[in-house]
């Protein structure tokens, strides 16, 4: 009976890879468009922050970071399409909760930005915190825990406001910037991305508050394990070469010269893990040249020195200050 129950989970793990490799490429699930993390540039190609995780995952099974076709979805149809097989992984600014991991049924395979929930209004409304907005307006994605994070705040604060419905970020930026809503709220990420779009970025505040904790990272279907180890590998890789100083430009001469274990391990000069994972043993150096490790990614795509200008933050490496930290790779 054991041997028998055993079949249909282990069928499941090698179908998604099997299917992958043999259509030739991954499809992913990403926004429909968030500058910085998720767009398409002036000749029509995808890219950003997320998109250069999905082609990192192509590049680590294929050795081809083309290998791969983007799906844009919405807070409302991302789910969906992952659960119907549209998409073999969603990589969409999506925070991971217990309702989504049990009730939904994806596995999340680990956080590749740190973020939380806050708020932009117009400068010259004249409001300085996220507790002078009773009876505002607010602008707000539908089917996200957004939605969920905003009734809960200003329930807390004995505070009122009428919400304005979106799908997607483009329409939330033309009903804000019309004045048909007051506040925009969404990750904190999200609203430096949207601002960073406007004509006047200036003339726009995003308010002190963060009122959630909203953890976003990668998902596949539960009982997927064989393929969301790939996804999860593939994250981890990319953080464990920002600590190892391996880089999109120096990760082949590294895979040879390199004398650290763990980076001989991971580079594959030593070991079977391309193997464990039904990679080629060079997987690992693929998905870093495709576009560097986790740091090259982030300041190429969303850092201070692009228009989005973040900080690292909470996303810098544990040993610099941060939480962003991968599991050890032996």
């Amino acid at each position: 009976m054991a041997a028998t129950a055993a079949v249909p989970a282990a069928a499941q793990e090698a179908g998604t890879l099997a299917d992958v490799k043999a259509k030739g490429f991954i499809q992913c699930g990403v926004s429909t468009g968030l500058a910085g993390f998720a767009f398409t540039d002036a000749s029509g190609e995808w890219d950003g922050f997320d998109v250069a995780f999905c082609r990192a995952t192509a590049a680590a099974v294929f050795g081809d970071p083309k290998a791969i076709k983007f799906t844009p979805t919405t807070g409302k149809t991302r789910f969906t399409a992952l659960a119907s097989g549209e998409v073999d992984i969603l990589y969409r600014n999506t925070t991971w909760t217990l309702s989504r991991d049990v009730d939904l049924k994806f596995t999340f395979l680990g956080v590749n930005y740190y973020d939380g929930q806050g708020f932009m209004v117009r400068k010259d409304l004249g409001v300085k915190s996220a507790k002078e907005l009773d009876g505002a307006t607010v602008c707000i994605q539908t089917g996200t825990t957004t939605e969920l994070n905003l009734a809960d705040y200003f329930r807390a604060n004995n505070m009122s406001y009428e919400p304005v419905p979106i799908e997607t970020n483009a329409e939330a930026q033309q009903k804000y910037l019309s004045n048909a809503c007051d506040v925009y709220t969404t990750d904190a990420s999200g609203l430096a991305a949207t601002r960073a779009t406007f004509e006047k970025p200036g003339e726009h505040a995003i308010l002190p508050e963060i009122i959630s904790k909203e953890p976003l990272g990668p998902l596949v279907r539960h009982g997927d394990d064989g393929w969301g180890d790939i996804g999860r590998w593939v994250m981890n890789a990319l953080i464990i070469a920002e600590e190892k100083g391996i880089t999109a430009a120096n990760v082949e001469e590294m895979a040879t010269s390199s004398t650290d274990p763990e980076v001989k391990r991971l580079l594959g000069s030593e070991g079977n893990y391309g193997e464990m994972l039904g990679l080629d043993k060079l997987w690992a150096v693929h998905a870093i040249k495709a576009g560097g490790n986790y740091g090259e990614i982030f300041e190429k795509h969303i850092g201070e020195a692009t228009a989005i200008g973040l900080s690292r933050g909470l996303n810098q490496l544990w040993s610099k200050g941060g939480i962003l930290y991968a599991p050890p790779f032996r």
